[in-house]
């Protein structure tokens, strides 16, 4: 394998709103503002993709002998050199992509903010020019491999069959959200949680990643034994990491008896 799993977390770019809308209010003001439009344009709260400010990415590397998670940068890296990293990763390893609708959020977001911030990153942008392995098998089309968008995949690229992460999650056995909302994270931006953020983050990718290993055991891609040694060699790494947050989603996972 050579498969990265990302997810990010944003917060309202409470900048970008000061400059579009021409305001001077704090930034929980600001913020409500930019809601309350969007709410009076589309009958929706969740602003648009540009506005949407990362605060993290966090990633499992499965490479060779390699797997781990862990969140880019530390918690006072900012927002340009968070990105800068996410990137560089794909630059070094140009690893198959895995995410849970990154393709209708995660991506776009990605795509906007590092234009924003000037952030180069040729392989990801690669569409066969510079290298023909990747004319028909790059990260830009929908229907490619080198990204794989479980939640399009798994819905068939249908709309009205696509579910959210967390219910998938559990209704195959894996430990899901356990309470968390991304809904809340500006709450908690606010409030200096950024590294409960983090951990969030990190226990969506590991659904993710336990997803895909599913649906590769499906698609004939792992065998049932190979599919057992990923998941043990998961449950080792989180459980040799330290980490409570980790270590409390191996101890659900086991609760669930999948």
């Amino acid at each position: 394998m050579n498969v990265l799993v990302f997810d990010i977390e944003t917060i309202p770019d409470v900048a970008a709103g000061r400059r579009l809308y021409g305001l001077d209010l704090s930034d929980e003001d600001v913020a409500r503002v930019m809601i309350h439009k969007r709410r009076e344009e589309s009958g929706q709260e969740f602003l648009r993709h540009y506005l949407h400010k990362v605060v993290a990415i966090s990633v499992l590397l499965r490479r060779n002998d390699e797997c781990r998670v862990w969140s880019l940068g530390d918690p006072q890296s900012s927002e340009a050199e968070i990105l800068g990293r996410f990137f560089e990763g794909i630059e070094r390893f140009s690893p198959t992509l895995v995410s849970w609708n990154g393709g209708g959020f995660d991506l776009p977001v990605l795509q906007y903010r590092a234009l924003l911030h000037k952030i180069p990153c040729t392989r990801y942008w690669e569409m066969g020019d510079g290298d023909p392995a990747f004319r028909w098998n790059n990260y830009l089309s929908r229907y490619h491999a080198r990204h794989t968008d479980l939640m399009d995949v798994l819905s068939g690229y249908q709309a009205r069959a696509v579910a959210r992460l967390d219910d998938i999650a559990i209704f195959l056995g894996f430990p899901g959200k356990q309470g968390q909302d991304g809904a809340l994270v500006w709450d908690r931006y606010l409030r200096g949680e950024i590294e409960g953020i983090r951990a969030y983050c990190e226990t969506d990718v590991l659904n993710t990643y336990l997803v895909f290993l599913r649906l590769e055991l499906m698609r004939g891609h792992l065998t049932p034994e190979a599919h057992k040694a990923e998941e043990v060699r998961l449950k080792t790494v989180l459980a040799g990491a330290g980490q409570v947050h980790l270590a409390d989603f191996v101890s659900v996972w086991e609760s669930c008896g999948s």
